[in-house]
C-alpha cells in the first residue's frame, strides 16, 4: 500500500470500527443473553451486530479483498489459503470481559498481505480510544475527544512491566517471569494489551495457549509499527493464513528491547 492509500484506508476503517463500537455499546447498555460456540467461548448479540457492520463495510470499501471474521461461517481451507490479501477481523475481542462488564474489550481489524499484517485498527468501545497503524506510516492513538499522537514502544527498564490477561493465566507464564526477575503486572483484557506495549506502557506480553489469527493480527501491526515485535517462541514474527488452522502458536509480544534484554527473554523462554 502507498502511504496515501494507507492513510485513506485507515480513516475509513476507523470510521467502521466506530460504527461497530456504537452497536456494541447499545447492547452493553442493556441486558443481553450469552450463548456459547462449539469451543465454549461466549457469543452475544454485540458480537453479531459488530460483525455485520464490519463485514458489510469492508466489502463495500474494498470489494476485491475478501474478509475473514471470527463470526464467519467456516470457510473452505483451500479457498482461504489461496488469498494473498484479505481482511482479518475480530468484531468483539474479549467477549468474556464484555460479559463481566469491565470495559476491557475491543474491535480488531487488520489487513493481511502475503502473510503479514500491514494495517491494523484496535478500537476500545468503552473508552473510545483507538490504536491504529499501517506499514511505513507509524503507529498512533486517538482519544475519545479526537486528540491523536504518534506512539512508540519503550525499552525495558530494571523492572519488566508485563501486560497480562484478566481472564487467562497459567503456570508457564509464572515460571518465565520468575526467571526474568523483577517484574510488575499490568492487567488488561483482550487485544488492548498490544496497545500498552505500543504506547510504551508495558514491556512484555506472554501468551501460552490458544489464540486465533484475528486475536493478534491488528495488534501485531500496531506493535511492529511502534518499534516492537510479536514473535513465536522460535523468534520468528507471527504469520497469517499459512496453516490449515487459524490458531496461532504460542507467542511473545514486546517493546523496543535492547539486545541483552531480548537475549534474557529468550533464555527464560527456553
Amino acid at each position: 500500500m502507498s502511504a496515501f492509500d494507507a492513510a485513506a484506508t485507515l480513516t475509513a476503517v476507523r470510521a467502521l470500527a466506530k460504527q461497530a463500537a456504537d452497536a456494541i455499546l447499545a447492547v452493553y447498555a442493556q441486558g443481553f443473553d450469552v450463548a456459547h460456540k462449539d469451543d465454549r467461548s461466549p457469543l452475544t448479540a454485540a458480537d453479531l451486530a459488530a460483525h455485520r457492520i464490519l463485514v458489510d463495510g469492508l466489502q463495500a470499501l474494498t470489494p476485491q479483498i475478501p474478509v475473514l471474521s471470527e463470526e464467519c461461517a467456516a470457510l473452505d481451507v483451500s479457498r482461504r489459503r489461496a488469498w494473498s490479501r484479505y481482511w482479518c477481523v475480530d468484531p468483539l475481542d474479549g467477549t468474556r470481559e464484555f460479559v463481566k462488564r469491565n470495559g476491557e474489550f475491543c474491535i480488531c481489524v487488520a489487513l493481511i498481505e502475503d502473510g503479514a499484517p500491514v494495517l491494523g485498527v484496535v478500537h476500545a468501545p468503552v473508552s473510545g480510544r483507538c490504536h491504529y497503524a499501517a506499514q511505513g506510516c507509524g503507529a498512533f492513538v486517538v482519544e475519545a475527544d479526537g486528540a491523536q499522537r504518534a506512539i512508540h514502544a519503550a525499552t525495558c527498564g530494571p523492572v519488566w512491566r508485563v501486560a497480562g490477561s484478566r481472564s487467562h493465566g497459567d503456570a508457564r507464564t509464572a515460571g518465565v517471569l520468575a526467571k526474568l526477575g523483577a517484574n510488575e503486572h499490568r492487567p488488561m483484557g483482550s487485544a488492548l494489551k498490544f496497545g500498552l506495549i505500543a504506547e510504551g506502557e508495558a514491556d512484555l506480553y506472554l501468551r501460552f495457549g490458544p489464540t486465533s489469527e484475528w486475536d493478534t493480527a491488528a495488534g501485531q501491526c500496531i506493535v511492529e509499527q511502534a518499534g516492537g515485535a510479536v514473535l513465536d517462541l522460535h523468534g520468528a514474527p507471527l504469520r497469517y493464513n499459512q496453516r490449515d488452522s487459524v490458531l496461532n502458536p504460542d507467542f511473545v509480544a514486546f517493546g523496543a528491547l535492547t539486545a541483552p534484554a531480548r537475549a534474557q527473554l529468550f533464555e527464560a523462554l527456553a
